[in-house]
């Protein structure tokens, strides 16, 4: 395996007139600004300290029900899923409703209720299901999280950091049908009573470009908020934990986001990186490409410091299919990994014949 570590310029020409920014001010006991795509943090206060996270618990819940339910599967409310306390949707015993609709109401009305009928339905108990939770937030890497509930209500085994918060909201925001939910402002569902649901997060009237993420409040958490936005291709996630003015601190956040930060394309999925030597194939050559694409949000003063690591093999036996990894690239600033993606064969290269190796032997 060799590496070779290259350095680009991003842009041809560099401007000399840089910006300094300031920290922003904010008044949350825990803070962070990541970039959705690349889950690059760009600012953090006390990100890895343990904290109630109150209904910000529902994007895990959310994010489950979407990778495991049907949204048009019709959900049969339980005794045990009516009268729940804090916010609720008022689910009734014996009603039919469809999981997109509990998840309109779990999401812009924060129904506790809600919660608790998504979680038995995919779960087929709670218990089962607030395991799914925790091995998921294990999977994301949010390590220093941990579930007692679906839907946020104060549990002493219930907690989160602002940094394991923004890495499931990102992961949550993967997902089409997660980030159109979030990002609606109102919503009618297919019920005869209780069907309108308003979004309680005001980051989608009051933020340009807002489109996420959930709010939360318990007197023990706090007031907690995650906010998204997208500007000019740039989606930025701000979390607040324990914050009495949340929404203008997360502004804050997402303004000191998109006023230092510009966001790059550095490489594009499919894109060639090299020609890798073939034994014993009907190709000499198998050509290398990128199977992702890499977006980041950098400083103007960053742009010039990104390097790709790329490491691939010497020469690689045949038979290959398309697609095979062959290698990886890397992404790093300051020595910094900032992301990775794997190279990928472009072609389908067949292993030739014992008596063709012979006859390609002599011809060279």
């Amino acid at each position: 395996m060799i590496k070779k570590v290259i350095a680009i310029a991003l842009i041809l020409v560099f401007i000399s007139s840089l910006s300094f920014a300031t920290d922003p001010k904010i008044n949350a006991e825990s803070a962070i600004l990541m970039d959705a795509k690349s889950g690059r943090i760009l600012y953090s206060f006390n990100p890895y300290k343990k904290l109630p996270m109150a209904s910000t618990t529902k994007i895990m819940t959310a994010l489950i029900a979407i990778e495991k339910g049907n949204m048009e599967d019709i959900v049969e409310i339980g005794k045990d899923s009516v009268g729940i306390e804090g916010s609720s949707i008022y689910l009734y015993e014996n009603e039919k409703i469809s999981l997109k609709d509990l998840l309109y109401g779990l999401m812009l009305r924060s129904g506790n209720d809600a919660s608790v009928a998504i979680g038995k339905y995919i779960g087929g108990d709670l218990k089962k299901f607030i395991s799914m939770m925790n091995d998921r937030a294990k999977d994301i890497g949010a390590m220093n999280t941990s579930f007692a509930n679906p839907n946020g209500l104060d549990a002493q085994n219930h907690y989160t950091t602002a940094y394991d918060l923004a890495l499931i909201a990102r992961e949550a925001l993967k997902y089409e049908e997660f980030k159109e939910i979030v990002s609606t402002k109102t919503y009618i569902a297919n019920r005869d009573k209780n069907n309108y649901f308003y979004n309680k997060n005001k980051t989608l009237w009051q933020y340009e470009g807002g489109d996420g993420v959930k709010i939360g409040y318990t007197k023990r958490s706090g007031r907690c908020l995650v906010s998204s936005a997208t500007r000019e291709g740039m989606q930025l996630i701000a979390v607040v934990l324990n914050d009495g003015d949340w929404f203008n601190d997360c502004y804050k956040l997402l303004d000191y986001g998109f006023e230092n930060y510009s966001s790059y394309i550095i490489y594009d999925i499919g894109q060639f990186v090299s020609n890798v030597k073939v034994i014993n194939g009907e190709l000499d050559f198998l050509p290398v490409v990128v199977d992702d694409v890499c977006v980041l949000s950098l400083k103007e003063s960053e742009k010039e410091k990104i390097k790709l690591s790329i490491e691939l093999p010497d020469e690689i036996p045949a038979p290959i299919n398309i697609g095979d990894k062959i290698g990886k690239i890397s992404i790093y600033l300051d020595g910094e990994l900032l992301y990775t993606s794997n190279l990928i064969s472009k072609s389908k290269v067949k292993e030739i014949s014992y008596f063709k190796r012979i006859l390609k032997g002599l011809k060279n």
